[in-house]
């Protein structure tokens, strides 16, 4: 369980100084400030500290328009998923606890009076609905993000939850959701009274919080030792920001884990911590360099960032078995693809994961930082299963054998609340602007749209990756910026208007074009795929997963014998004679050196392809190291990137295939 949320860092005029206003002064002010600018800073640092702290800043969710491809396929339907869901059963207990009438039945679960967590993802609802109003200008989903504001608003003065549960065992945590509710739905939605219900709510909720941050780790709360008290840094700073209100900016401070987490991790120390939502804590860190320009906290977030990819990242770029991280050195990674189903938290690891990528993009301007955000997009968020009309959601992406998607058992769980945050991010992730001119940071069919010396500009892509390695980009901008994923073998090819160009488009870069552009000018890209494996760890070196660029493939069939050849490093599999469709892999039966009967090919497919009723295996090792167990009820090699256009027969195998060990000298 975890969330917090990412304020854009484009800096806007200060309406007035807030800090010296009264009250009522303060919200009037705000309140015609939301109609100017519902989607900038307002307050907080100044342009100069916040620009020398950032070489690559956000576009706007209004900025990007998604035209085509799986990731606008998903974004459609979960928007349309929670446009839909029932209004009265998620604010039937705020009107109860307000003496109104409360029509309609309870949504269950976690999220009921005596529920795990009552209420506990309501405000991520409103912040999601705010984030898909300004991403596609729908005016009934702006509607019914004023309508959960108001309805949250009909709460007594003092008191701001759902029920005493919630201010018992979840008060910080829950208090985070409404922040980040009320702040988006100010910023995005244009509900100017979000602020004044803000205002009351936070009075309401720091009587029943802790009076800084707990980890819970070493001195959990007693009446709720499951609150993530040390997750709300970030949205305090993104409160202060906005309203200018000093108090926000002190709870920001307070609730900082800086002795026991972000001190030890700006030494370098690995002290990545047994709890799950420790990662999502990192985007705190990553707000408090923002706003207080301290250097140590973006030390924090670099070196949490290495130790996460050095020691704790499954290849599909997802961590944390059990929700806990694991000890390096120790083969706790490889030893979980066995021991649990519970691999990745898919929607709140993806939202945290791709938080965190986005803030380390804008400090730095590095385009690693981009090559994870893409490889946890397309390998695990992307994939996940939508909620049913129950109410049931996708919570862990499962690595071991012979499973299927499947749903939490609980309905409403907080994968719930952070599934329609990641979603709208897409347009937020896929490009970026610099004091240089424009970053694509993901190749999918959009449009981008700002300004250039107050003349408008586009950039169009056309593109069907990660199945085509092939894009082109209509450009009207002076100097766009193509980028380079860092898992490419090779270098990029790139031309402009169908001339080949000579400009450095090596791995881990961004290339640059700098030239004059006119109208309709287009930009050619090729990325060369390649197979390769990545193995688990180095305690479990025979254990790897097939990589096709960002995308981790699931073999299909029965067990086959790995040729003497792929006793070598990662390129081994390179001499397998593939024939491809697009996202459909054939290995021919005369590329392998046969142990037994097994059928005349090999398929593999990306997992995020894998509809939920389709059965599927996670290679492993076995008692036959030299085999590849992968059993099916289907032979061959196919798949599809788009969920709906799956057949239905089953399916089997996840991500890993089982590798020889090397000889020993």
């Amino acid at each position: 369980m975890h969330q917090s949320g990412e304020v854009f860092s484009e800096s806007l005029s200060r309406v007035t100084s807030m800090s010296v206003l009264p009250r009522p002064q303060l919200l009037q002010s705000l309140a015609g400030a939301s109609a100017l600018a519902p989607a900038g800073r307002l307050f907080g640092p100044s342009t100069v500290e916040a620009a020398a702290r950032e070489k690559l800043k956000l576009f706007r969710y209004r900025d990007v328009k998604l035209s085509g491809g799986p990731l606008k396929a998903q974004f459609d339907r979960i928007h349309a998923w929670y446009l839909t869901v029932s209004e009265d059963g998620l604010l039937k207990e705020f009107r109860m606890r307000a003496g109104l009438p409360a029509p309609g039945e309870y949504p269950g679960g976690w999220y009921d009076r005596d529920g795990f967590a009552p209420g506990h993802c309501f405000g991520q609802l409103i912040s999601a609905l705010a984030r898909f109003s300004e991403a596609t200008g729908d005016a009934a989903t702006r509607a019914k993000t004023q309508r959960f504001v108001d309805g949250f608003a009909a709460l007594p003065d003092g008191y701001c939850y759902p029920s005493p549960k919630a201010s018992t065992n979840f008060p910080a945590y829950t208090y985070d959701k409404f922040l980040i509710g009320l702040l988006d739905a100010y910023q995005f939605a244009g509900v100017s009274s979000a602020i004044q219900v803000l205002d009351r709510a936070t009075r309401g909720a720091v009587r029943y919080m802790p009076p800084r941050a707990l980890d819970r780790q070493f001195e959990a709360s007693a009446t709720g030792p499951d609150d993530e008290s040390y997750t709300l840094g970030e949205n305090c700073f993104y409160a202060y920001e906005v309203t200018g209100e000093p108090q926000y900016l002190d709870m920001a401070k307070r609730y900082l884990l800086d002795q026991t987490y972000f001190e030890p991790l700006s030494r370098g120390e690995n002290v990545l911590p047994h709890r799950y939502s420790h990662g999502n804590a990192l985007s705190s860190a990553a707000r408090a360099y923002l706003d207080l320009g301290e250097v140590k906290y973006l030390r924090t977030i670099q070196n949490a960032w290495d130790m996460l990819v050095t020691t704790q990242q499954f290849a599909s770029g997802g961590w944390g078995p059990n929700e806990a991280f694991v000890q390096p050195g120790k083969g706790k990674l490889g030893e979980s693809l066995s021991s649990t189903h519970a691999h990745f938290e898919a929607p709140c690891g993806s939202y945290a994961h791709l938080k965190l990528s986005r803030y380390l993009l804008r400090f730095t301007g590095e385009a690693r930082y981009g090559d994870g955000l893409e490889r946890v997009l397309y390998n695990t968020i992307l994939g996940a299963k939508d909620p049913s009309a129950e109410g049931h959601f996708f919570y862990y992406s499962d690595y071991h054998s012979s499973t299927r998607k499947s749903y939490f058992p609980d309905r409403w769980p907080c994968c719930a609340g952070t599934l329609p945050q990641v979603v709208p991010d897409y347009v937020i992730s896929a490009y970026f602007r610099g004091p240089d001119g424009l970053y694509v940071n993901l190749y999918t069919p959009s449009e981008v749209s700002w300004s250039i010396e107050n003349q408008p500009v586009k950039l169009i892509p056309t593109t069907s990756y990660p199945e085509s390695e092939s894009s082109e980009f209509t450009v009207e901008v002076p100097a766009p910026t193509e980028f380079t994923p860092g898992w490419l073998q090779s270098s990029a090819q790139i031309s402009v208007n169908q001339k080949s160009i000579g400009v450095p488009a090596e791995a881990r870069s961004f290339a640059a074009i700098r030239r004059s552009w006119r109208n309709h000018d287009s930009v050619q890209i090729t990325l060369p795929f390649s197979f390769r494996t990545e193995a688990i760890d180095e305690q479990h070196s025979n254990k790897v997963a097939l990589m096709r660029g960002p995308l981790m493939l699931v073999a299909l069939d029965p067990q086959i014998s790995v040729p003497p050849i792929s006793r070598e490093p990662a390129p081994a599999l390179n001499p397998f004679r593939l024939r491809h469709r697009p996202l459909r892999f054939r290995a021919r039966q005369k590329a392998f050196a046969w142990r037994r009967s097994t059928p005349s090919a090999t398929r593999a497919t990306p997992r995020t392809s894998i509809r939920p009723e389709r059965l599927f295996e996670q290679p492993l090792e076995r008692s036959i190291p030299w085999h590849l167990p992968l059993v099916s009820s289907v032979w061959g090699l196919w798949a599809s990137l788009w969920p709906s256009t799956w057949p239905r027969p089953g399916i089997r195998s996840p991500c890993s295939i089982a590798r020889p060990p090397k000889p020993t000298p």
